[in-house]
C-alpha cells in the first residue's frame, strides 16, 4: 500500500477535512470512491481507521497512528516533487488565469513577482471572463485559474480561497447604511445580465423585494474596471447621486482617499467567495500545488 500514496492522500485529506464529503469535494473525486479508498485501506490494515459521527468523522487509535505516518511521508513527498521542480521547470512559464476584478484588483504586481521567485519561473496572468478561464483550463491553455464563481465543471477542482463583499458605491457621500427604499432614489449603472456580479445581486434584491426594472438606469457594462470609471466620471449630483455595486476590493484606494464613497444595505450583507480552480490531471502536479499552496496561505489577498 505504502508505493501507492493516492490512497493514503484520501485518508489524509479525510482526516484533515473531517468529512467524507469535503475531502470529495477537495480531491475531486466522487464520495463513493473516497469510501472505497478507505475501505480499501482498512482492509489491508485489518483495523478500523475512521468511525462516522453525527457531526464529521473521528480517527481510532488505528487511524491516528495511520496518520502520523502518512504525515512524515507525505512531508518527504513534497520535498522530493521539489527537488525534481528544480530540475524540470527552469524553461516553464506558469500560466495564471483570473476574472477581471481579481486580475485587475485582487492580484497585484508584487503578487505575481514574488509568486515567480517561490517557484523559479516566470507567471503570466490572462485576464478573462470566468466562463472563458474555465474553458481554458479544459483545453490546458491555463495552469490555475482565480474566478468569481465556480463555474461548475467535471473535469475541473475548485478550491475556496476568498471572501469577497459587494458593496454600494458612489462618487459622493451617501448614507453608509442604506434602507430598501432609498435604493430607488438612485442614478444606476448596473452590470450586464451575464456576470456573476448582476446574479449575486439580483437574489439579494429579490429577497428584499426590490425591484430593479424601476431603477433609474443609466447604463449597463460589462466588467468592474467599467462600472469604476464610469461612477468617477459621473456628473456629481448630490440629490440623485449616481450609484453601482461593485466588489470591495476594487475601490479600496479610492475609499481611503475619500474620492468614492461606499455603503451597506440594511441587514444584508452581499458576500460571494473567488475560487482557484485547475484541471483534475494536475491534482498531483507539484509545480501547480506550489502555487495552490501559496495563493492559499495568504501571498496574493488584497
Amino acid at each position: 500500500m505504502l508505493k501507492d500514496f493516492v490512497k493514503l492522500e484520501t485518508f489524509l485529506t479525510v482526516a484533515r477535512e473531517r468529512s467524507f464529503s469535503k475531502a470529495s469535494a477537495k480531491l475531486g473525486i466522487s464520495q463513493p470512491a473516497v469510501t472505497q479508498q478507505i475501505k480499501f485501506i482498512e482492509k489491508y490494515l485489518g483495523e478500523k481507521i475512521i468511525e462516522r459521527k453525527k457531526n464529521g468523522i473521528k480517527l481510532t487509535a488505528a487511524g491516528d497512528e495511520l496518520y502520523k505516518i502518512a504525515l512524515r511521508l507525505e512531508k518527504e513527498i513534497h520535498a522530493s516533487e521539489n527537488d525534481v521542480l528544480k530540475i524540470i521547470n527552469k524553461e516553464i512559464t506558469f500560466r495564471l488565469g483570473a476574472s477581471f476584478t481579481i486580475g485587475t484588483y485582487i492580484i497585484p504586481g508584487q503578487c505575481l513577482n514574488t509568486m515567480s521567485k517561490a517557484i523559479n519561473n516566470d507567471v503570466k496572468l490572462s485576464i478573462d471572463l470566468s466562463q472563458n478561464i474555465v474553458q481554458k483550463l479544459k483545453d490546458r491553455k491555463l495552469d490555475l485559474g482565480l474566478i468569481e464563481s465556480p463555474v461548475i465543471d467535471n473535469d475541473l477542482i475548485y478550491r475556496e480561497w476568498l471572501e469577497d463583499e459587494l458593496v454600494v458605491v458612489s462618487n459622493v457621500p451617501i448614507p453608509k447604511v442604506l434602507k430598501t427604499e432609498e435604493l430607488y432614489d438612485f442614478q444606476w449603472i448596473c452590470r450586464d445580465e451575464g456576470s456573476h456580479t448582476r446574479q449575486v445581486v439580483s437574489e439579494v434584491f429579490e429577497e428584499l423585494g426590490v425591484s430593479c426594472q424601476s431603477f433609474d438606469v443609466l447604463s449597463e457594462v460589462s466588467n468592474t474596471t467599467a462600472v469604476l470609471q464610469s461612477i468617477k466620471k459621473a456628473k456629481k449630483n448630490e440629490e440623485k447621486p449616481v450609484v453601482s455595486i461593485i466588489s470591495k476590493h476594487a475601490i479600496e484606494e479610492e475609499v481611503s482617499r475619500g474620492e468614492l464613497f461606499e455603503a451597506r444595505l440594511r441587514g444584508y450583507t452581499m458576500t460571494r467567495s473567488f475560487y482557484i480552480a485547475y484541471s483534475k490531471e494536475n491534482k498531483h502536479n507539484a509545480y501547480v500545488e506550489n502555487v495552490v499552496n501559496y495563493i492559499l496561505t495568504g501571498h496574493c489577498d488584497a
